[in-house]
């Protein structure tokens, strides 16, 4: 029974493999199309709405001081604007513009998997997911 139990824990790992490739393909053609890497694209989308550059960076899953370069890029390109958040003059917020806001909905028409990987799960699927995940991330 072991053979078969590892046999399908290798299955398992290779669909993760394949998933986790598929995704970084789709961002990595949808970005290409827009002369932008992976990481400015993820940015861009995270700044459709206008956030504090912390959140963009925790969207990024880096710190807000590594994605200052990433920021400055996508400025100097016309995708996003800086701005003071009212009330907290300290605070930046990264915004995209209307050219920005355009990219972005080309980037979700040319993302479809990455975008909405789980859409052929039922809820009830995504909960079981869900479940299993979490308990593999607390072993």
């Amino acid at each position: 029974m072991s053979t078969s139990s590892d046999e399908l824990t290798g299955a398992v790992v290779g669909l993760f493999a394949a998933i986790n490739r598929r995704y970084a393909h789709e961002y990595e053609a949808a970005a290409a199309a827009h002369e932008l890497t992976t990481l400015q694209a993820k940015a861009l989308l995270a700044a459709e709405n206008s956030v504090p550059t912390r959140s963009v960076a925790e969207s990024l899953g880096a710190e807000p001081s590594n994605v200052t370069a990433i920021i400055d890029r996508l400025e100097s390109r016309g995708l996003v604007e800086r701005r003071p958040a009212p009330g907290d003059r300290r605070i930046k917020l990264v915004a995209a513009t209307a050219a920005g806001r355009t990219v972005t909905a080309d980037l979700r028409a040319r993302t479809p998997f990455a975008s909405a990987p789980l859409h052929r799960l039922t809820t009830q699927q995504r909960e079981t997911l869900h479940r299993l995940l979490q308990l593999m991330l607390d072993a």
